[in-house]
């Protein structure tokens, strides 16, 4: 039979200390599951809902409206905010943008501030004025509006003035000095005679800058023609051949032309031919002596009239021809102020295309030659202008080598297929030294 052992006092008390303890835990950690249970059964009281007519109003806006919740979260904004790239479904893009809409939620005050803010993936940048005001029940307002496209502006404006700022100074500064010069011989007449010549050349070179800067001013002022009539353009092009014909016999270079008769546009003729004559005293600027500038004016897809001006000059590399038509832009600046250049003649036909509701292109070849090409809208109302047709290259016999032709270039009458002249020896020197740089 057995016996049961007595346990001491102190023990027991120990023991049922320690389950005590334990019983006590589980209790409380029963109690804390029940509160969170509860929590969680409960939702999260709403935000207070938007003031009446905001939602109205910023589906209407222009610019962009964005509205945040009390924890940063986007609950509206305008179509606009999402095309520039402000607001990814819930979320506010640029950290610049919520920590302004923070500070505004903290204190209350309206704030605004203009931002420059990445554009996508990039390096583009978005510049911004915002403007940031509390709402009821800790919503936030932004609006956003898009300025850069006026900051573009300004920095033309400021590039064109500083431009035109070291243009003049040079001419300007060259006379002065030459004046000096004259002054100071005034007793060798020689000397006078041939400074007086280099003040001529420098004062002329200030007139045709300043008359350049006028006109492209002029043209900028106005998007369309004022008073258009009918201009025959084949007439603007001989006008325009005939103004550079002795310049073309002073570099010897021929100057041959192809002109389809009809083709009218509806227009300003001394701006046609000023564009015209622009393309070929550019031509000529940058040709070899020895080479062929061909004009050619003819009708091209249903209605559109295309002029030409093709050279056999050095080309224009492909990479610098998206830039050419910029103003004071060139690629051989060297060769550009020894021809007495501005840098101003294809903006003017840029501008004179756009104001005539055409355009300008350019196709070059480094080694081959460019062809600059007016598009103008024909004069004939029946005509309907298609688009550009798709380039299909036609089948090339075999084992010949593929056409690298400009499109259009020497096409048709005297400047079909000229002969390749032999390159002269300035030509070949400045192939072998330093390289082929056509200015535009």
């Amino acid at each position: 039979m057995r016996t049961l052992s007595v346990v001491d006092p102190t023990t027991a008390a120990t023991l049922g200390g320690i389950a005590g303890l334990a019983l006590g835990g589980l209790a409380m950690v029963a109690v804390r599951l029940s509160d969170r249970s509860s929590a969680a059964d409960d939702p999260a009281p709403p935000d207070p809902p938007l003031p009446p007519g905001v939602g109205e109003v910023i589906a209407v806006l222009r610019s962009s409206g964005i509205v945040l919740d009390s924890s940063d979260r986007v609950v509206n904004n305008s179509p606009a905010a999402v095309a520039q790239g402000l607001v990814r479904g819930q979320e506010l893009v640029h950290p610049e943008l919520l920590h302004l809409a923070r500070a505004v939620r903290r204190d209350g005050v309206i704030r605004e501030a203009e931002m420059v803010l990445r554009k996508g993936l990039g390096d583009g940048r978005l510049v911004v004025a915002a403007r940031v005001a509390p709402l009821r029940g800790d919503h936030v307002i932004l609006l956003v509006e898009d300025r850069s496209k006026a900051a573009r502006v300004e920095e033309i404006r400021r590039d064109f003035l500083a431009n035109v700022s070291h243009e003049l100074k040079t001419p300007v500064g060259g006379i002065s000095l030459l004046a000096e010069a004259v002054l100071d011989a005034h007793d060798d007449p020689e000397a006078v005679a041939r400074f007086a010549k280099r003040i001529s050349v420098e004062s002329t070179r200030l007139t045709r800058l300043v008359k350049e800067i006028v006109e492209l001013s002029r043209l900028q002022g106005a998007d369309v023609i004022k008073d258009p009539a009918i201009i025959d353009v084949g007439a603007c092009a001989r006008d325009a051949a005939d103004r550079s014909r002795l310049l073309a016999e002073e570099n010897r270079i021929e100057l041959a032309s192809a002109i389809d008769d009809g083709c009218e546009v509806w227009g300003d003729a001394e701006l046609v031919t000023t564009a015209i004559s622009n393309l070929i005293g550019n031509a000529i600027a940058y040709s070899d002596k020895g080479t062929r500038v061909g004009v050619k004016v003819r009708r091209g897809r249903p209605g559109v009239i295309e002029v030409s001006v093709t050279d056999q000059g050095l080309g224009i590399p492909a990479d610098e021809q998206q830039r050419i038509f910029e103003r004071f832009y060139r690629v051989d600046t060297a060769r550009s102020r020894a021809t007495g250049g501005t840098g101003l003649g294809l903006a003017i036909v840029k501008h004179v295309a756009d104001n005539h509701g055409g355009n300008v292109s350019v196709w070059s070849e480094v080694g081959r030659g460019s062809t600059f090409t007016i598009e103008l809208p024909a004069a004939n109302a029946q005509a309907t202008i298609e688009p550009p047709p798709a380039e299909t290259a036609e089948p090339e016999p075999a084992g010949a080598a593929p056409s690298t032709d400009p499109p259009g270039a020497y096409a048709a009458g005297p400047v079909a297929e000229p002969a390749e002249p032999p390159p002269s020896a300035e030509a070949e020197e400045r192939r072998a030294g330093s390289g082929p740089t056509v200015n535009a």
